[in-house]
């Protein structure tokens, strides 16, 4: 199994990327070094794609690359949607592959399949006959895919994080511009029903001007990390083996950046970031290797460390904290606040708790709030998108409101300054460990289109119009 991902990242370029000065994996100064000189890049920007509305798709025809743990379930959203043609399905195991297309061939679907080989997704991505192309691989996979299918005329879902790199990053925001292909990360926790009301109760000024913002992802991942049969080969441990910092930034950080109007209106200025020893992985690798041979490898890595904080000031003197923690045993929480000068709000522990002064909203007090305020796009889809399913609804909502937004010749909710600049939350993070948790500027990816771009609205003012297999 190692054998066919360092293959696959050797025919790919992958592996010459990874060992480049760019990389955020650098330890030496000078390598160190050439990632700040990332973040201070300001290539002249070709097209806005803030805003940017493609032509209308009657049918959205559709490739699915990666049949892991999360592409698996999007196949099962995709299948549930009208207006959406499933053609074409890949993974390098043709067991997933064989798996999907049984589970579409109900509804009419008749994909292509490709398997076996490492590159037999450029096949895919090169077909004439498709408009999307949704990629649910192992990280390092993202940007190379996207870039190559925005290359060859399809808009690109990508999962989260977008980018492991700030070269990376760049390389999403000039492919988008240049070709006018959609670049959505699919951060589905910006589709969460709290997070949805939270975005328009902010619309709304219930908070006033906001100060202060939290989120995180906090998910204790020890016994699925090490799983042989979760994360396919490994690659998530490996991931934590090799990099320091922030790893997946983007759940908490994604609503935040909405409130906030990031990258619409204000902007990320400078990032700070701290984190802890490993106390966790390097022990239980230990553990676990003295009991099964297969786990040798990872003892003595330098895991990554167990609680990251990192904080981030933007242009408007707004601060933001994003925490990252997979392997403490602790409850699973996104650390979602968003307080303000009228208001506060708190999520985790569930339920969410609102404010407007000393204490806590009361449940009639939330209840009339949230239905004086609930967007139209929870109305119509709400209850429809909970039977569906996907942590609690927001998958099935997230995919239901992009292909509609496709459909309809709608600007999409995430752009790929969004997915460039959460994603860059990430490198950054580990330069700043890496320079004792000095400050290091952030990069601006739209390039001063922030001041005049228009906030994002997913209050389903337009469009509506796709309907739901359920």
């Amino acid at each position: 199994m190692e054998t066919s991902r360092r293959d696959f990242l050797r025919k790919t370029g992958l592996g010459v990327l990874a060992a480049s000065p760019l990389s955020v994996y650098a330890r030496t100064p000078d390598e160190l070094l050439s990632i700040e000189q990332q973040a201070q890049r300001t290539p002249p920007q070709a097209f806005n794609m803030c805003g940017y509305a493609a032509p209308k798709l009657d049918v959205v025809r559709v490739g699915i690359i990666g049949i892991g743990n999360r592409g698996m379930g999007a196949v099962e959203r995709l299948n549930k949607l009208e207006g959406v043609e499933i053609r074409a399905l890949c993974d390098l195991r043709a067991e997933r592959v064989n798996l999907a297309k049984q589970k579409v061939a109900a509804s009419g679907h008749k994909p292509e399949t490709y398997s076996g080989t490492t590159e037999i997704w450029k096949k895919l991505a090169d077909r004439t006959d498709l408009d999307l192309v949704y990629i649910l691989t192992p990280w390092a996979y993202h940007t190379p895919m996207a870039v190559f299918a925005m290359n060859h005329g399809k808009h690109v879902c990508v999962e989260v994080p977008a980018a492991k790199t700030l070269e990376e990053c760049w390389q999403l925001v000039e492919t988008s511009e240049r070709t006018k292909k959609h670049c959505m990360m699919v951060e589905n926790c910006c589709y969460d029903f709290t997070e949805l009301l939270t975005l328009n109760l902010a619309r709304n000024g219930f908070f006033g001007e906001i100060v202060h913002c939290e989120g995180g992802y906090i998910h204790n991942l020890q016994e699925l990390a090490f799983s042989k049969n979760h994360f396919y080969q490994l690659w998530e441990l490996d991931e934590m083996a090799k990099r320091k910092g922030n790893l997946y930034p983007t759940h908490g950080l994604g609503p935040i950046c909405q409130v906030l109007n990031i990258n619409r209106g204000d902007q990320m200025d400078y990032l700070v970031s701290m984190s802890t020893n490993d106390f966790v992985l390097g022990a239980l690798a230990k553990e676990l290797a003295a009991k099964d041979d297969f786990y040798k490898p990872y003892v003595g890595k330098p895991f990554n460390g167990n609680m990251n904080n990192s904080t981030i000031r933007t242009k408007k003197g707004k601060t933001i904290l994003v925490q990252y923690d997979v392997s403490s045993p602790r409850p699973y929480s996104r650390l979602q606040l968003v307080s303000g000068t009228k208001g506060v709000v708190l999520k985790y522990p569930e339920p969410a708790r609102y404010s407007t002064g000393h204490e806590w909203m009361t449940e009639s007090e939330y209840k009339a709030l949230e239905t004086k305020y609930m967007p139209p796009i929870l109305t119509k889809m709400g209850e429809i998108a909970k039977k569906v399913g996907g942590h609690g609804g927001m998958d099935f909502l997230m995919d239901w409101r992009t292909i509609d937004c496709l459909r309809n010749g709608l600007p999409l909710d995430q752009d790929v300054y969004d997915a460039a600049l959460w994603s860059s939350v990430g490198p950054l993070s580990a330069w700043s460990i890496a320079h004792r948790s000095n400050s290091i500027d952030v990069p601006d990816f739209t390039r001063g289109a922030w001041l005049k771009n228009q906030p994002v609205d997913i209050s389903m003012t337009k469009g509506g119009t796709t309907g739901a297999k359920v």
